[in-house]
């Protein structure tokens, strides 16, 4: 029969000790953090344009969408690092008000609209309010998400591996010397998390002027990923 005492400690350890089969256990689960600072950001910006007719605004678009791709490049964007991201032509109908009856006429198309959608890569944080300043001088009229990131998530993935499980053995051994019992081998070991929560900023760019020639000031701050192991050990007294 598999008896379990389970232990409660002031750091709220998930922790057991197990007798089965006559051998008896330790589990314990312990968290490792790492923080790491971003060094790029993934930006998404878009053009709108409105116009009485559909190729109308096609132009209007493509015309302001071509000078922003050509201004992303002189500012030293890669070109893999230009993407669209979504593209819409949608009609424009006129508002209409109910009549004293409650009923409306159907309401007729009086233009169309046109959004281009630019996801932007930059990997020089110093660049990032100039390549939105330049963006919103071009006619860039909506977006401004800003996602953060890391070209060295997986070192700081395993920097909080190794944090989570030095602590595991730290309070592993610190229970075995309080407890007077003997750690054995390690019986099993896994491990959960290690995602990092997005880094994410936002810049409204509806309203903002074309004339305001200035860098937008960015502040990317840091991350931290977070590792979750489970250990167990044979324990001897």
């Amino acid at each position: 029969m598999l008896r379990t005492l389970y232990l409660a400690t002031a750091l709220s350890l998930s922790t057991a000790i197990a007798y089965a089969a006559d051998v008896p256990t330790l589990s314990l689960q312990a968290t490792g953090i790492a923080s790491i600072a971003p060094d790029m950001a993934g930006v998404q910006l878009t053009v709108l344009r409105d116009a009485k007719t559909a190729a109308q605004a096609l132009r209007a678009n493509s015309e302001a969408m071509s000078e922003v791709l050509a201004e992303m490049k002189a500012q030293g964007v890669e070109e893999r690092d230009l993407q669209t991201t979504n593209f819409n032509i949608q009609p424009i109908y006129e508002r209409l008000k109910s009549n004293s009856s409650g009923s409306r006429r159907t309401p007729r198309i009086i233009g169309y609209s046109v959004s281009n959608g630019l996801h932007v890569r930059v990997r020089d944080l110093d660049n990032l309010g100039n390549v939105l300043d330049r963006a919103v001088t071009l006619g860039v009229n909506s977006g401004g998400g800003i996602t953060f990131q890391s070209s060295k998530a997986e070192e700081a993935r395993k920097e909080a591996r190794i944090n989570a499980v030095k602590a595991a053995l730290e309070k592993a051994q610190t229970m075995a010397d309080t407890a007077n019992f003997r750690l054995g081998r390690i019986v099993s070991m896994s491990e959960s998390g290690g995602a990092l929560p997005p880094m994410r900023a936002r810049v409204q760019m509806q309203g903002m002027q074309k004339e305001a020639n200035f860098a937008v000031p960015i502040a990317a701050g840091e991350g931290s990923y977070s590792i979750t192991v489970n250990v167990q050990w044979e324990i001897t007294s």
